[in-house]
This record gives C-alpha cells, sequence and structure tokens, in this order.
C-alpha cells in the first residue's frame, strides 16, 4: 500500500528540507510554518522515494527532504497521476496541479549528480481538506 515515508519542512526557499513527526496543512495556505506554503497552486510538493533511489544510484548521499520535498511517498507512481488527481493523504485531501517544474537555477544537487528528479518527478498540489499528516499515513486517490 502507498504510504507516506517522511514529512518535510524548511523556513527558507531554495534549501533542503528537514523531516518533521507531523505537518499541518490549511487550505488556501499549505503546510504551516513551510516557506514555500502561501495561496497558490504549488502549496505542498511531493517526491517519490524511488524517485531519491534513481539519486542514491548515482552515488549521492541523499534522503527525505533533500530535494525540497514536503512529503516524500513510497509505493504510487506520482508522475503518472493526471493534474486534477485527488489524493487522500492522512487526514487530508489534496488536489494535482502540477506534474515537474521548471528548474531556474541549478541545485547543489544537480551539481553534485549531473542531474536532479524534482524538476521531473516531483508534483504539486493543493489542499482541498486541512488535516495533519504523518510518516506511515495511507495514500489513496479519491474518486
Amino acid at each position: 500500500m502507498a504510504h507516506v515515508e517522511a514529512v518535510c519542512i524548511s523556513a527558507n526557499k531554495g534549501e533542503r528540507k528537514t523531516p518533521v513527526a507531523e505537518v499541518t496543512l490549511r487550505v488556501n495556505h499549505g503546510i504551516v510554518g513551510d516557506a514555500h506554503a502561501g495561496d497558490w497552486h504549488r502549496q505542498v510538493s511531493l517526491l517519490a522515494t524511488e524517485s531519491i533511489d534513481k539519486m542514491r544510484a548515482m552515488g549521492l548521499d541523499v534522503t527525505a527532504g533533500d530535494f525540497a520535498e514536503n512529503i516524500t511517498t513510497t509505493g504510487i507512481d506520482l508522475v503518472s497521476l493526471p493534474v486534477g488527481t485527488r489524493l487522500l493523504i492522512g487526514e487530508t485531501l489534496m488536489e494535482v496541479t502540477q506534474i515537474g517544474k521548471e528548474c531556474h537555477t541549478r541545485c547543489a544537487i544537480y551539481y553534485q549528480a549531473g542531474d536532479c528528479v524534482m524538476p521531473k518527478e516531483g508534483i504539486f498540489a493543493i489542499v482541498i481538506t486541512e488535516g495533519i499528516i504523518r510518516p506511515g499515513d495511507g495514500i489513496k486517490t479519491a474518486p
């Protein structure tokens, strides 16, 4: 079953995020206490552990939050989800708004490995129903 591996936040944009015990999501905002929160279409970012494993295979010592993702998942093919897909995660309901992103500046990961998975395999969502998400929470698509 698909589930949350880690939840991560950072105080500033452009830096790795730190895993925490839980995150609180708010409608029209995103994750409370995270630099990327706000009333826009990329309130919450998600990246699969399987994507991080690709970077590990290239020799990088990376883990959850190192790609500035808020939610690290396992067991769900995030990039195959079409925009508009709704995800039930923990107490929350989110809607996928974007797959991948343009990387305006090359991050430290790109310079270390010559590539970065977040622009191609990360997804972004808005919060539809607020609540708390913790590592271990299940993930499923909503009808």
